[in-house]
């Protein structure tokens, strides 16, 4: 098991107000496991994935990754539990405008201290992974939509991460580029990493091997929205 939940909550302080955000979730996810989670907007979907990727730390409850409990690390230890355990993948690429392709997939192997001529390396490897060989020393400017997504997931990749986090990956792509994206994330999970993906889309969600629901802060593994006179339909 790489990820364990154990009623977790989390609440956020508003002047004098406090307010709860996430509600005693329980969730657990195998290592090589690929898990979807849907929810509408507000219902806590990105407070959990911070916490998942020690983004932000949880009111109460317990987070386990791998076994550990780093709910108590530094912010230097976190940053390192970061680069070595967890890669990222946003709706929002988040790519240096002026630097290269490969350049931009290396930059978490600097935080290792590893060499340029081996960063290069590794880096171009990635992007082989995922489509880009030809596109290794393009600036983000002259790619398009899916290839910076597909840029950014190689940067994701790169150092190996167990568990792969993807916040919306599609939410900014058109329908063909999106699907281009949940291919090479559905290769990537065969080959053993374990991913969990926020998405609004059922036909995105549906190619992870589970869906856990979100809504007003619970999680199931059924969808918890109120029925509505369309859904009756």
């Amino acid at each position: 098991m790489i990820v364990e939940i154990k009623d977790l909550c989390k609440d956020y302080v508003q002047g004098e107000q406090i307010v709860p955000v996430l509600h005693h979730i329980n969730m657990q996810v195998d290592e090589g496991e690929y898990v979807a989670i849907m929810g509408p907007s507000g219902s806590g979907k990105t407070t959990l994935m911070n916490i998942l990727g020690y983004l932000d730390v949880q009111t109460s409850g317990t987070y386990l990754l791998e076994g550990m409990d780093y709910s108590h690390a530094t912010d230097e230890e976190m940053a390192r539990i970061r680069n070595e355990y967890i890669g990222f993948v946003f709706q929002t690429y988040y790519l240096m405008q002026r630097q290269k392709a490969w350049e931009n997939v290396s930059l978490p192997l600097s935080f290792r201290g590893i060499p340029r001529k081996e960063r290069r390396e590794m880096a171009e490897e990635a992007l082989r992974r995922v489509g880009l060989e030809d596109r290794m020393d393009f600036y983000p400017r002259q790619l398009s939509g899916g290839q910076c997504q597909r840029v950014a997931i190689a940067r994701a990749i790169c150092t190996n991460p167990k568990l792969l986090l993807a916040d919306e990956p599609t939410g900014a792509l058109d329908s063909k580029s999106g699907l281009q994206i949940m291919e090479i994330f559905d290769s990537l999970n065969r080959d053993g990493v374990a991913i969990v993906m926020i998405t609004h889309e059922y036909s995105v969600a549906k190619r992870a091997s589970r869906i856990q629901y979100i809504y007003d802060g619970c999680i199931s593994d059924r969808d918890l929205r109120p029925r509505t006179e369309d859904d009756i339909k």
